[in-house]
C-alpha cells in the first residue's frame, strides 16, 4: 500500500532519504555536529518514520545515527581543543558562532560540565556547538566522549523510538496533522513572535544606560 506523503519541513528532506538512505543519515547527522547548518536531526526523524512504515531496517537508523552523532561532536571537540579561538574568530560567524556567544557558553560548561554535554543534543544551536566549546573549554576527552555517548544515546533513542511509532501509524496520524495543521502553525507564529519581542526588549534594556546610584 502506497504510504501518504510527509508533513511539513519532513517532506522537504524526504527526497534526499529517498535517493541516499542510510548515507544520508550517517553524513547528515556526522556534520551537523560539528557545527555544519545542515538538516541532521530532521533527517534521523524522517528515517525513523520510513522505518516505522518498513521502508528502512530501525535498528540500523538508531546504530547509524548514534556512531555518526558520536563521532561528529568528537570532530568538534578536535577543532575546538586544538584549533581553539582562532578558528572561532575567524570562522564562527558562519555557524552562528559569535565570540561572545563563545565566551558564555564556555563559563557554562565550566560550571556544568558534563551535564551540559548530556542535555546539548536537544537543543538547537547548543546541539551543533556542544563540542567545539567542550575543546576550547578544555574539558577532558574521556569525560566529554562518556556523556556525549550518553547523550547521543538519549537523543538517537527518543527520536527513534518517537518516529517509529508515528511512522507504524501514519495512515491513522496524518489526517489529523493535515486536519490541525494550520493551528500548529499559528501557535509557532505566535510563539516565535513573543519570542523575538522578548529579545529585542531585552537588549533595549540592556542598551539602555543605567540610572546613576
Amino acid at each position: 500500500m502506497t504510504q501518504p506523503p510527509l508533513p511539513g519541513v519532513l517532506a522537504d528532506v524526504a527526497p534526499i532519504l529517498d535517493h541516499w538512505g542510510y548515507l544520508a543519515v550517517a553524513g547528515l547527522v556526522f556534520i551537523e555536529d560539528f557545527g555544519v547548518p545542515v538538516p541532521g536531526e530532521t533527517i534521523l526523524i524522517v528515517a525513523a518514520v520510513y522505518a516505522g512504515a518498513g521502508r528502512l531496517n530501525i535498528v540500523l537508523v538508531a546504530v547509524i545515527a548514534f556512531c555518526a552523532a558520536v563521532l561528529g561532536d568528537n570532530v568538534g571537540y578536535a577543532i575546538g581543543r586544538f584549533g581553539g579561538h582562532r578558528l572561532v574568530e575567524r570562522y564562527g560567524r558562519y555557524v552562528l558562532l559569535t565570540p561572545a556567544r563563545v565566551k558564555k557558553a564556555e563559563g557554562f560548561f565550566i560550571r556544568h560540565g558534563g551535564k551540559v554535554v548530556t542535555v546539548a543534543r536537544f537543543i538547537e544551536g547548543l546541539r551543533q556547538a556542544n563540542g567545539i566549546i567542550a575543546g576550547m573549554a578544555g574539558m577532558s576527552w574521556r569525560r566529554f566522549l562518556a556523556f556525549n555517548a550518553l547523550g547521543a544515546a538519549l537523543w538517537v533513542g527518543a527520536w527513534v523510538t518517537f518516529g517509529g511509532l508515528a511512522g507504524a501509524h501514519l495512515d491513522t496520524l496524518y489526517p489529523a496533522i493535515q486536519r490541525y495543521e494550520l493551528y500548529l502553525l499559528i501557535a509557532m507564529a505566535v510563539l516565535l513572535l513573543i519570542l523575538i519581542g522578548r529579545h529585542v526588549h531585552r537588549r533595549r534594556s540592556d542598551a539602555a544606560p543605567q540610572p546613576d546610584r
